[in-house]
């Protein structure tokens, strides 16, 4: 059995989902503590990435270490997409520098998650913006998996994102898979998913994966 684990978990300050549907993946006796991470004062652009992410990395450096926690979870998914594959694992190498801790990164795990089905085309569902999704599609071609079908629930602001219920999440992922994908993916770590994602992928007879079910997966790998 899997020893329980002592798990560090950064997520943006609105996150309600991420801390509760984890620790239904987890073994056992774990334990989460969550930091949430204060909204950038502009837009996530490649001008303002730098001071958010020092910013990130000085907040970790003050709440986690290795007496502490076994690992690191920085669970940002759409902030991970908007670095794009090199800038979220310079932020790995970063906060693992700074906590001595060893790092998962949520964008980071969903491409492994996938790569380690062999997904080559696969379905996305997200609550993101036409705009992040296609950061989205860019991180996961990177990784050599490429997008048949995708939707999005286009959630206007925070609070809409934070109103999304498991049951709409799970329509439109019904509504989006098909037989002509490998896998389905559920993006965002505001979404709630751990309920229906066994019973979906017998349903569709597919690997369906989410953020948080792609990033305790490899926080156990780790």
């Amino acid at each position: 059995m899997t020893k329980a684990l002592r798990v560090g978990l950064m997520v943006p300050g609105s996150n309600t989902t991420m801390e509760g549907e984890m620790r239904g993946f987890l073994p056992p006796g774990s334990a989460i503590t969550r930091i949430g991470i204060p909204p950038s004062s502009a837009p996530l652009t490649p001008a303002t990435m730098p001071d958010y992410q020092a910013a990130v990395v000085a907040l970790a450096a003050q709440h986690f270490s290795r007496t502490t926690h076994d690992l690191l979870v920085y669970g940002c998914t759409a902030a991970g997409f908007a670095a794009g594959p090199a800038g979220d694992a310079a932020l790995a190498a970063a906060l693992a520098e700074a906590t001595g801790l060893r790092v998962v990164t949520t964008a980071r795990a969903m491409v492994l998650g996938l790569q380690r089905l062999g997904a080559q085309q696969i379905a996305v569902v997200t609550p993101y913006s036409d705009a992040v999704n296609a950061q989205l599609e860019a991180f996961l071609a990177d990784g050599g998996i490429g997008v048949t079908r995708m939707d999005s629930l286009r959630a206007p602001d925070v609070a809409a994102l934070c109103a999304i219920q498991a049951p709409e999440v799970e329509a439109l992922a019904r509504r989006t898979m098909a037989p002509d994908c490998d896998a389905l993916f559920i993006g965002c770590t505001q979404l709630p998913t751990q309920a229906f994602l066994a019973e979906l992928a017998r349903d569709v007879g597919r690997p369906v994966l989410s953020s948080i079910s792609a990033t305790a997966e490899q926080a156990l790998r780790v």
